[in-house]
């Protein structure tokens, strides 16, 4: 009989691309994940993953056998959800993908209350900035800041956020502050690498793009408010990496007359599987946590009259 044991240390290991990950992910000694790896292709009788001393891959049996292995887990970790919701509780595992720099600043707290009211939830959360294939790495939900164009997820919005320019009031008063958009050509950049046409406005005659001189290109929106910061230039960011600043005054929003492309935040699951109470009071919570508007909003105004002050 195939034991569940052997088919999570199956998963693991071919999701990870890794036994030691496995080990780590599962919390057991690589040697105890590598015995039910044996033991399931024992049981099945068909070898299941290639082992060499420099990599580890699937074999055909293997490639055929993951889907089945994940949707047996799947189903095993729902059963194991329903019963518990019988019982007014939530219990079982719950795995998330989130931005790096939007976990690190504000996804935490809202988690730590969650597991807190629901302790029977073992959450592993995945801090990624690419575009994780939900389904295919068995995710039950993922956080995306922007267009969700992926037509196998459902997605549900979170909060609203804007996109800014800022600039330290020292770069301002070395560099001059701008008052349109064609005077950013003449200043330097700090530039996200991984969206095309980042710098994207909503002016009087349609949408412009813009493409500063950049004076540094990162894929991490804490470096590039870090950057600006430092005084090296101006840079376009979601709100809520830089709300704190904007209200402390280390950081200036630049007000071009026209508003940049805004994005939303949002909790996304498979299309294929039903929405499990977990997410459903996951996105509860993160509302609730975030507000509407969020916390992270900012008086838009104030800190134009802030820039206004400061380029006089």
């Amino acid at each position: 009989m195939i034991k569940m044991d052997g088919i999570a240390a199956f998963v693991a290991t071919a999701e990870s691309g890794s036994i030691s990950e496995a080990a780590r992910q599962l919390g057991h000694a690589k040697s105890v994940i590598s015995e039910r790896l044996t033991e399931l292709e024992r049981t099945l009788g068909v070898r299941l993953v290639q082992r060499t001393t420099r990599k580890l891959s699937l074999t055909e049996d293997g490639e055929s056998f993951l889907p089945r292995a994940q949707r047996i887990l799947f189903e095993a970790r729902e059963a194991q959800s329903e019963i518990a919701e019988r019982r007014d509780t939530l219990a079982g595992t719950l795995k998330l993908s989130a931005p790096v720099s939007f976990g690190v600043l504000h996804l935490g707290q809202a988690l730590y209350a969650f597991l807190a009211e629901h302790p029977g939830l073992e959450l592993t959360l995945d801090l990624d900035d690419r575009f994780v294939d939900a389904a295919a790495d068995g995710f039950d939900a993922v956080i995306r800041h922007g267009p969700v164009a992926d037509n196998r997820l459902v997605a549900k919005r979170l909060a609203t956020t804007r996109r800014i320019l800022v600039a330290s009031p020292d770069y301002l008063a070395r560099h001059g502050t701008p008052q349109s958009l064609a005077c950013l050509n003449a200043h330097k950049g700090i530039v996200y690498t991984n969206r095309e046409a980042d710098w994207r406005f909503d002016g009087p005659e349609g949408w412009t793009v813009i493409r500063p001189r950049s004076v540094m290109r990162v894929n991490n929106g804490l470096i590039m408010r870090d950057a600006a910061l430092a005084g090296l230039g101006i840079t376009l960011l979601p709100d809520f990496f830089v709300h704190a600043e904007l209200a402390g005054g280390s950081l200036v929003h630049v007000e071009v007359g026209a508003a940049a492309e805004g994005a939303e935040l949002y909790i996304c699951y498979p299309l294929a599987r039903t929405q499990s109470a977990k997410v459903v009071a996951l996105t509860d919570t993160l509302r609730r946590a975030f507000g509407n508007p969020p916390y992270w909003d900012y008086s838009a105004p104030a800190e134009s009259a802030r820039a206004s002050a400061t380029a006089a």
